[in-house]
């Protein structure tokens, strides 16, 4: 399979930093890269082009890097609650997705979309989760979340539970619970 030469306008992870030209598959080029504006097609005129930007585009980016940690430093430490139905057992009846948890956010009073949020996978039980979010391809902020059934076993998860509690180690309840019943 043949592959594209692209010139990156800004970070993206695991590709390149601004100006790397990386070599990609053409449907990524096509129908992100390209779109986004996140990447130029590596042909002379745009590495011209590029190299007369260049001191701009990487102002732009400085300038929303700092904008973006300044963010970070007032969100953290955010803890937030979501109060869903769940069985006596803790599982959810139905889940709690990237788009929920970034209207969490925007109820705390910060600007995020459900892109920004970084979930591998929808969350499906109750307890405490660190969820990461991106403000910007160089800056992230981890925001503590507690899934409930109400709104005081929200506030006794978050007063009991130490900070060094992570997701697996609530998914690992979650799955011994299983294991027992």
């Amino acid at each position: 399979m043949e592959h594209v030469k692209v010139i990156l306008l800004r970070r993206v992870a695991k590709l390149g930093h601004i100006g790397d030209v990386v070599n990609v598959k053409p449907g990524f080029a096509r129908n992100y890269l390209l779109p986004q504006k996140i990447a130029l097609r590596a042909t002379k005129d745009n590495l011209k082009r590029f190299e007369e930007q260049k001191v701009h585009i990487e102002a732009a980016n400085a300038e929303s890097r700092a904008e973006a940690q300044k963010i970070a430093e007032k969100m953290a430490g955010l803890s937030l609650s979501i109060v869903r139905q769940a069985s006596d057992k803790g599982h959810l009846y139905g889940s709690v997705s990237s788009r929920d948890i970034a209207a969490a956010i925007k109820e705390a009073g910060f600007s995020v979309t459900a892109g920004q949020i970084n979930l591998n996978a929808p969350i499906k039980t109750v307890g405490i989760y660190d969820i990461s979010v991106d403000l910007h391809p160089e800056v992230s902020v981890i925001v503590k979340l507690s899934v409930a059934k109400s709104e005081e076993e929200a506030r006794q998860q978050i007063s009991d539970v130490p900070v060094e509690a992570s997701v697996s180690e609530s998914e690992e309840a979650a799955v011994n619970e299983e294991q027992v019943a």
